[in-house]
């Protein structure tokens, strides 16, 4: 055998056996990962959880469930004042108000909440330049009790209009106030819950609300008109009028974009009682045997001029009522009517 075949022999069985060790490397393949348990999160040392603000928490806020949490917060930094996990039950909390403006992730003060009941907590639920107002309602004006601390409600006025004419009264009822926050029914601040935790509806036979100086005295003057009735609103109502607020100019959007500004901008809309531009219904829109309008008062037209002419407002059996034009004559006091013709 030469060299050559020899040397092409001996390439061959090199290639053979790093083939068959690959193979068998494939064959045998890589060891099954092992499932491992997921360690669990390990608190940082020297840490105390406290009771922090979820989100930025403005004066006069009533506080919910989803307001606060527990963070850990260094020890050397934990004062006297706050709320520590192994001290403090949050469930206690809700339905109290921030006296002071707590900012989202900064733990929470005794000092800065007031409890239903204490000495100046209606006071502390108001915001800025607010005024509290009582209204009185009945069990089927107030939805049926379905109205607690907190909610937003729309006030509808409910009369009846005279006007002085023939024919009966004419009904309406008149959306006058929107948005209004509840601060109380009953003179009681939070919900009340049974033993499990359940939320007690109550009927109950005044309302107080959060008002502007003006709308406070609205309200005053309504209770004088007629009824007044609640109409509880939907969290997603004030999408709507926010955008009607931009269009309308009453809200200036933050030209630099920031989301801060555009938040704050957003929350203010969504606290703020509304007036004007409201919304009526007639009884004639519910019913066809309704008045759609005012009855009209009739003039006092005087004694007729003419023999037989009607006294305008009052009837005469028999007589026709003249038609074609009439002029009144003023003599001092004395006002008459005058017909000028017209077939009757």
């Amino acid at each position: 055998m030469d060299a050559r075949k020899l040397i092409l022999l001996v390439g061959a069985l090199v290639v053979a056996a790093i083939t068959a060790f690959m193979a068998r490397s494939l064959m045998t393949g890589a060891p099954a990962p092992q499932a491992g348990a997921i360690p669990a999160a390990v608190q940082p040392q020297n840490t105390t959880e406290v009771l922090v603000a979820k989100r930025e928490l403005p004066v006069g806020t009533i506080l919910d469930a989803q307001s606060l949490e527990f963070r850990p917060w260094p020890k050397e930094l934990v004062e006297g004042a706050y709320y520590v996990k192994t001290e403090s039950d949050p469930a206690k909390l809700v339905g109290t108000v921030v006296r002071f403006p707590i900012p989202a992730g900064q733990p929470v003060t005794q000092g800065a909440l007031v409890k239903p009941g204490d000495r100046g907590f209606l006071a502390a639920a108001l915001g800025a330049g607010m005024r509290a107002v009582t209204v009185p309602v009945s069990a089927q004006s107030a939805v049926a009790g379905f109205v607690f601390p907190g909610d937003r409600i729309d006030l509808i006025l409910t009369q009846s209009v005279s006007g002085g004419g023939d024919g009966p009264a004419l009904k309406a009822s008149e959306t006058v106030l929107r948005n209004l926050r509840v601060l109380a029914t009953d003179q009681k601040t939070d919900k009340q819950t049974d033993d499990k935790g359940n939320t007690i509806v109550n009927t109950f036979s005044t309302v107080t609300v959060e008002a502007t100086p003006k709308i406070a005295e609205k309200i005053a003057v309504a209770q004088t008109i007629g009824t007044l009735s609640l109409s509880l609103r939907s969290i997603a109502d004030n999408q709507g009028e926010l955008e009607d607020a931009i269009a309308s100019g009453e809200v200036n959007v933050p030209t630099d974009g920031d989301p801060k500004k555009e938040k704050a901008m957003i929350a203010k809309v969504a606290a703020r009682p509304q007036e004007g531009a409201t919304t009526f219904a007639t009884g004639a829109d519910v019913s066809r045997f309704q008045r759609s309008t005012v009855p009209a008062k009739p003039r006092d037209m005087g004694p007729a001029a003419v023999p037989g002419a009607p006294v305008p407002g009052q009837s005469y059996p028999g007589a026709a009522t003249p038609r074609g034009p009439v002029v009144t004559i003023v003599r001092g006091n004395a006002e008459t009517a005058v017909a000028l013709g017209g077939k009757n």
